[in-house]
């Protein structure tokens, strides 16, 4: 009897240190998938939304905005190295996604930028937004929400080294 009951606690317990599985979403010829974003600290007025969206279709799209819960608004964001220094800038009119292309929305590189946070991101509920695109038009997500300096989704938050570091134009 003890045995089983270990084993069901060891088994609960894989469950509770399992990532929390993002939902994949459908818009037009657009897939979209691994939506996250990162819990922010306390003060912070910004946070970055991450995922990857792959064209299915025969035509260009683009990824022009949306909105989320927690912010004023939302940007469409491409990060990029200048002389050594990382930059930060709005791609306007947003981020063309080419048919047949995937593209992966991930820190250092293109990312949802949520602006004046209304709260700080915290662990637990998924936080819901949406998006929107040129063609295909809006479409409502949850972004799971991933511990402080995740890279990537489920890496546990294992900051890469430097980062943080640059300016934001």
């Amino acid at each position: 009897m003890k045995r089983s009951a270990i084993r069901m606690a060891a088994v609960a317990a894989l469950f509770v240190a399992m990532p929390a599985i993002a939902k994949d979403y459908t818009v037009g010829k657009l897939q979209i998938s691994q939506v996250w974003t990162r819990v922010t600290p306390p003060a912070s007025r910004v946070a970055g939304g991450f995922m990857t969206i792959t064209n299915a279709g025969t035509e260009p799209d683009t990824l022009i905005g949306g909105s989320a819960l927690v912010s004023q608004k939302i940007e469409v964001h491409e990060m990029s190295m200048d002389a050594g220094i990382m930059k930060m800038r709005e791609l306007k009119p947003g981020l063309v996604i080419r048919p047949g292309a995937t593209v992966t929305l991930k820190p250092g590189s293109f990312h949802i930028m949520f602006i004046d946070l209304k709260e700080p991101i915290k662990q637990g509920a998924p936080l819901k937004g949406s998006l929107v695109f040129e063609k295909a038009g809006k479409i409502d997500i949850e972004y799971t929400v991933e511990p402080f300096g995740t890279r990537a989704p489920g890496d546990g938050g294992h900051a890469m080294p430097g980062a943080g570091k640059g300016s934001h134009h």
